[in-house]
């Protein structure tokens, strides 16, 4: 997977890439996540995530958030972001979601985010986790 070429905006949904480095109990697969920082000054190549599950909590926590996705690469269902388990990962585990178009088989990039709502609920989730919201 080569480094993603520019800085992704809160709300948008990449595939991260959590295979390598990181050890049980912590995140151990590609999944989905949603990008919650900003691009900060001198802090090049980094961002902090939140990643997704097709799995439903349980028992569903106030860190907890649904996403309603829709997307032809990774299908369409509610995904559970899991706002405990923010991470600060380079650009190099970090892809855009994409599917192979039916009849060329090129490979197509898919852009999925959050709403503005949402992105502020999913924030106000991972404030909960942190122990520095209600």
């Amino acid at each position: 997977m080569a480094d993603l070429p520019f800085h992704p905006s809160p709300g948008d949904i990449l595939v991260c890439d959590y295979t390598t480095g990181f050890r049980e109990p912590e995140m151990i697969k590609r999944r989905l996540c949603v990008v919650v920082s900003p691009k900060l000054k001198r802090r090049d190549n980094l961002v902090s995530v939140v990643p997704l599950s097709e799995s439903a909590p349980e028992p569903e926590q106030a860190w907890h958030f649904k996403v309603d996705l829709v997307s032809k690469s990774w299908g369409n269902g509610p995904r559970w972001a899991k706002c405990d388990m923010i991470a600060t990962v380079g650009y190099r585990r970090l892809s855009r979601p994409h599917y192979r178009h039916e009849v060329t088989g090129a490979r197509m990039f898919e852009r999925l985010a959050l709403s503005p709502p949402d992105l502020a609920a999913l924030k106000a989730g991972v404030a909960v986790a942190l122990g520095i919201g209600s």
